[in-house]
């Protein structure tokens, strides 16, 4: 007879233990999420029940409430403008340091490599709270000259603590690459720069716009550096805004910013998934006829 011990024991049965905690996650993570995104459709300025529908949260104007819409607030269009300031401008930034320097650490050799490998991984590591302290005081005490507390700052900051993310995402596209293909284009005549320009980057794209979704979809929500680095009301995002009104007691208007923060982040990244599958689709069928070339 089979008992449960028997059925326990068998590494061909169905996950169901694994089943219920995996759906069990999926609900715990997506309802609360899901009912923020409802009520910021809410007709009426409650948070915690749905009256109707409607988009007065967004673009109409609410009755009785002095913070108006999130499309219609100064205040609120102020932070969304500079949200996304601080996105593109840290991606476009961010990104391509993190992929160079991904590509001198994968070609450099030595102690001084290893070192510069190990503080790259520092930012990646340590919490950002120090990191947001420890740009905080520097910018407050030791640059308060040459840079104040606002967008700049907060730029410097972005970057320096999003960097390590392309530079790991690239490294391990890099490993899975190997060297032959740059090699080979070498061995026909091509330099080191045009072989990194024409063979290299290209087999790099997917990654790379890895790199980029990954760096937008954490400055959208990003708080601790932002919050530390904001030179006052005008260089505050979303996050901030979110954060203060939190404290007391906040309208459905912010549960828009909140649905505006997680819609423009789904959709660069839905964006830059069809573009990694495009790129990626064309440098498996071009890797495998070179390779079969060889």
């Amino acid at each position: 007879m089979k008992g449960p011990s028997t059925w326990y024991r068998n590494p061909w049965r169905k996950p169901h233990v694994l089943q219920v905690v995996t759906w069990g996650y999926l609900v715990w993570s997506l309802v609360p999420v899901l009912a923020a995104i409802l009520i910021s459709f809410n007709s009426g300025r409650s948070s915690a029940s749905f009256q109707g529908f409607s988009f007065q949260w967004w673009a109409g104007a609410p009755q009785g409430d002095r913070q108006g819409s999130l499309f219609t607030s100064p205040e609120l269009h102020a932070a969304i403008v500079q949200t996304v300031r601080l996105s593109v401008i840290s991606m476009l930034i961010a990104v391509p340091l993190g992929v160079s320097f991904a590509i001198g650490l994968d070609r450099w050799r030595g102690r001084v490599a290893a070192t510069a490998n190990f503080w790259m991984l520092v930012s990646f590591v340590v919490p950002e709270i120090i990191i947001g302290v420890a740009l905080f005081l520097t910018f407050t005490y030791t640059l308060h000259a040459a840079i104040k507390l606002g967008t700049t700052a907060q730029i410097i900051g972005l970057v320096a603590f999003q960097v390590s993310y392309p530079v790991i995402v690239v490294r391990a596209r890099l490993l899975s690459i190997g060297k032959e293909f740059e090699e080979a284009a070498m061995d026909l005549g091509a330099p080191p720069r045009a072989a990194i320009r024409r063979i290299l980057l290209p087999m790099l794209y997917p990654a790379i716009f890895a790199s980029f979704a990954l760096v937008f979809a954490d400055v959208v929500d990003d708080f601790v550096t932002v919050r530390y680095l904001s030179g006052g009301s005008n260089t505050e995002t979303l996050s901030v805004k979110i954060y203060s009104a939190a404290r007391a007691t906040p309208s459905p208007v912010y549960n828009a910013a909140a649905t505006f923060m997680l819609f423009t982040t789904v959709l660069v990244i839905a964006v830059v998934y069809v573009l990694y599958k495009r790129f990626g689709r064309g440098q498996t069928a071009s890797a495998t006829e070179f390779s079969t070339q060889l």
